[in-house]
């Protein structure tokens, strides 16, 4: 009969099974004559979910990546060997305050110091005289990071006529200052780029930004941003802005803590965080007033 034929041979490469089965009538020859376009159709079959496939693994690939942490944060950089560090620290080293808001902070292109100095000093030379008679004697260095266009014997010169002043730490015998060249030191003051600060602060478990200065026995460390650009409770007042650090930071390393302000418009303790705000007290850079008399506030943390 004539839909009673042979099917063709098989295609080299093709199972045996295929044609060790013998056809049943026209079906099979139907069935072949619609082969090319099923083939056509599982190829574009297959072409779509591989498509598919692709693109939901492709959207999986940065989900992946962010759980294997893919990208670790970058290491800290180690602190700035910069002098001894004590052996045991006090139990609560000070990062001086809040930054102010940087509305009021001048940008950091605008800066006239390095943001981040070369980690290398110079001391001021010489030995004071001692400020103050009575009270326990801290012999301190002076020593500032290179680069930051200060002069290091003006620097020196300010902080000990500020450690020397009647209202700062001398008054009442609460101190004696003495200013040496070389160790061995009771204080050291820093005076460092804002990135040095942070290595020296960081030490220490302070988060300084930057922008603020810290103190950790024996260690005084002084941000060359705030001695430079101030804060905005001592816009135009230089002067009374370096007092306020030195006696703030010095009172640190003396062992005492912050107060806070004693009622409103009474003058501000040095001890006070004036930088976060005078809380309706006035800008005071002085641990005594003129007659003598403590300017001290209620205990804050």
């Amino acid at each position: 009969m004539a839909d009673r034929r042979l099917p063709t041979a098989p295609h080299p490469g093709s199972s045996r099974r295929s044609h060790r089965t013998a056809p049943r009538g026209g079906r099979r020859a139907r069935r072949g004559r619609r082969s090319p376009a099923a083939a056509a159709l599982r190829v574009l079959l297959l072409l779509v979910c591989t498509g598919a496939v692709g693109w939901a693994g492709l959207a999986l690939l940065p989900d992946r990546a962010a759980d294997d942490g893919a990208t670790p944060p970058p290491r800290p950089t180690a602190p700035v060997n910069d002098g001894p560090t004590p052996s045991a620290p006090p139990s609560r080293p000070s990062a001086a305050a809040e930054p102010p808001s940087r509305g009021e902070d001048r940008p950091a292109a605008q800066a006239r110091y390095p943001v981040n100095g070369p980690g290398t000093y110079t001391w001021a030379k010489g030995t004071g005289t001692r400020a103050g008679t009575k009270g326990r004697l801290v012999r301190y260095g002076v020593k500032l990071e290179d680069g930051t266009g200060l002069d290091v014997d003006e620097l020196a010169a300010e902080i000990d006529g500020i450690l020397r002043d009647p209202r700062g730490w001398t008054r009442q015998g609460a101190a004696s200052f003495q200013r040496v060249g070389s160790p061995p030191y009771d204080m050291l003051v820093h005076v460092v780029s804002p990135g040095t600060t942070d290595r020296l602060c960081g030490r220490w478990g302070l988060k300084t930004e930057g922008r603020v200065n810290c103190a950790n026995a024996p260690h005084l460390v002084v941000n060359v941003r705030r001695w430079i650009e101030l804060s905005p409770q001592y816009r135009g007042r230089p002067a009374d802005y370096h007092a306020l650090i030195i006696n703030h930071e010095a009172g640190h390393v003396l062992g005492h803590g912050h107060r806070g302000c004693p009622g409103r418009g009474r003058p501000a303790p040095a001890m006070m965080q004036q930088i976060k705000g005078l809380k309706g007290c006035t800008a005071n850079p002085w641990v005594y007033d003129r007659a003598g008399k403590l300017i001290d506030g209620p205990p804050e943390p």
